[in-house]
């Protein structure tokens, strides 16, 4: 992988998703199921055959990165871990891998689990902290307090796993700006070399959401939440960290390879019961029902569904996704994969958004202002193209 300052030139990631999970986050609405007698083993015997089965899908692109996410990856028991990482290192050339991440929640971690995973090769640990404020871990229904977050950080790190990752939600109902602030200063004290900082969404399907519905919890109010947001922001680049996506801020070097696979529209391969692929401009998914993904694979088949997409909805991606970056998008880029239509409805509603402080432009790369940011879902909808 070639690099210069924080910009690498991106190849292929893999995605393995273990739908697992002991209780269900009242915000989380990725395709969890729990984890029954029988039921691992199986779906374990299915992701392996899966990627044997897709082994020659990503046509000679060299493995950067491989990620582990879930539900709960950590609930595996390492012998079904290893089983998995066996068969990925048996399918596909990881010689190049130079990320390789799981993610795990705090009371699943030991030092015995963070030693077999790094024997296993595993170099990067995404861990769902959430808040350092135990009445709010409690309202989300997390499994973990806030000692056993820090006692976890503590551990993975004393194993040899240096780059953490940590997520933190804002604008939870009941949060303050002072309970914020101190998830904040703790996560400062520990230094992850990433961060995930989220301002909680309330997702059609979610207990959240019923539980909003229902006028059993009232949202933060969005002046709160823009406060909560702009501290965090300055928190952090006083302490070094860069912003490099809507969400993301790491240490100078420490970006999320993986992540970025997603948002650069890189290859990548996803194994596993609701994954997702994008390959050579192909995007395709599997059905997020592991009982008729283990059938499937079972058959012999592949699980795959793949989505056809037309030009515009081609083009509203690409707008979505790198305006999430500090990169942003280059105008050059619509015009030529996307024609003269497209360019010209870009700027049009860039330029106005431009004046009014939520877009900035240096040259032909246009991307979201500080203040944008917050307002990212409003500008990045109406950048959209609306045929006719």
């Amino acid at each position: 992988m070639k690099k210069t300052g924080n910009f690498f030139i991106f190849m292929a990631g893999i995605y393995i998703h273990i739908p697992f999970c002991k209780r269900k986050c009242i915000y989380c609405d990725f395709y969890s199921v729990a984890a029954k007698p029988g039921v691992v083993e199986s779906y374990v015997e299915a992701l392996c055959r899966e990627m044997d089965l897709r082994c020659g899908e990503l046509q000679g692109e060299t493995v950067r990165t491989v990620y582990i996410g879930g539900g709960t990856p950590s609930l595996l028991p390492t012998g079904q871990l290893q089983r998995i990482i066996g068969e990925l290192d048996n399918s596909f050339d990881l010689s190049s891998v130079e990320e390789f991440t799981i993610e795990v929640n705090p009371d699943d971690v030991s030092a015995v689990v963070i030693g077999e995973y790094r024997r296993s090769g595993i170099n990067r640990v995404s861990m769902g902290v959430q808040s350092f404020v135990d009445s709010e871990l409690e309202f989300l229904n997390r499994r973990h307090n806030a000692e056993q977050a820090l006692r976890a950080y503590e551990t993975i790190t004393d194993c040899g796993i240096d780059n953490v990752s940590i997520d933190l939600i804002y604008g939870i109902p009941g949060q303050t700006m002072p309970t914020w602030r101190q998830s904040l200063d703790m996560a400062m004290r520990l230094r992850p070399k990433h961060l995930s900082c989220y301002n909680l969404s309330y997702e059609e399907g979610t207990r959240l959401s019923r539980m909003l519905d229902n006028d059993e919890i009232r949202e933060v109010d969005d002046a709160i939440c823009v406060k909560m947001y702009e501290s965090m922001v300055e928190t952090l680049a006083d302490n070094g960290y860069e912003h490099y996506e809507i969400s993301n801020f790491a240490l100078p070097g420490c970006y999320s390879r993986h992540n970025s696979n997603y948002w650069n529209k890189t290859a990548y391969l996803g194994i596993g019961a609701s994954a997702h692929s994008y390959i050579h401009g192909i995007r395709c998914y599997n059905p997020d029902n592991i009982k008729s993904y283990i059938s499937l694979i079972g058959d012999g088949k592949t699980a795959t569904v793949a989505e056809e997409e037309c030009i515009g909805e081609k083009y509203d991606e690409e707008i979505m996704l790198r305006l999430r970056t500090s990169s942003g998008i280059d105008v050059s880029l619509i015009r030529f994969e996307y024609g003269e239509p497209y360019y010209s409805h870009f700027i049009t509603v860039a330029e106005r958004f431009i004046k009014i402080g939520l877009m900035e432009r240096t040259g032909e790369i246009y991307r979201l202002s500080r203040r944008g940011v917050m307002l990212a879902d409003m500008v990045i909808r109406e950048l959209m193209y609306v045929e006719g």
